[in-house]
């Protein structure tokens, strides 16, 4: 089965409105899981570290620059044709402003709606330390 290893982005606000703690969720724009929402992110190239992957992705899709702050987990999930290892980690926003480039849609999600929007399978197995977070 193929391997497929990415890294995966928690950035996280507290909203200055509610005060609430927030994370950034994608909603994906292509491809067989067209429509489901993620972590935002992606692979993981040659001689990278997980760190420099979310690093480089954010600022390719975002067109923002974050600060990958620690691994908060690693999640291993078989899809039907390939096998995800995903590294979800904690980044903090260091310039820019969270742009859409290539997702469909995005959202800042609490505690209370986290589990509101269709998560892809993978992401689904790290909202419990998401939660613990938020």
């Amino acid at each position: 089965m193929k391997q497929i290893s990415v890294s995966g982005a928690i950035i996280l606000r507290t909203n200055s409105e509610t005060n609430q703690k927030e994370i950034f969720a994608t909603q994906r724009g292509y491809g067989e899981w067209k429509g489901w929402w993620e972590l935002p992110g992606g692979k993981l190239e040659a001689g990278e570290t997980a760190e420099q992957c979310i690093e480089r992705e954010i600022r390719e899709e975002l067109a923002t620059d974050v600060k990958a702050q620690k691994v908060l987990g690693v999640v291993d999930y078989d899809y039907p044709t390939f096998h995800l290892t995903m590294h979800c980690i904690l980044c903090k926003i260091v310039s820019g402003e969270l742009k859409l480039l290539e997702h469909e849609a995005a959202r800042w999600l609490t505690k209370e709606n986290l589990r509101s929007v269709d998560w892809l399978p993978a992401d689904q197995l790290i909202l419990p330390k998401i939660e613990e977070l938020l």
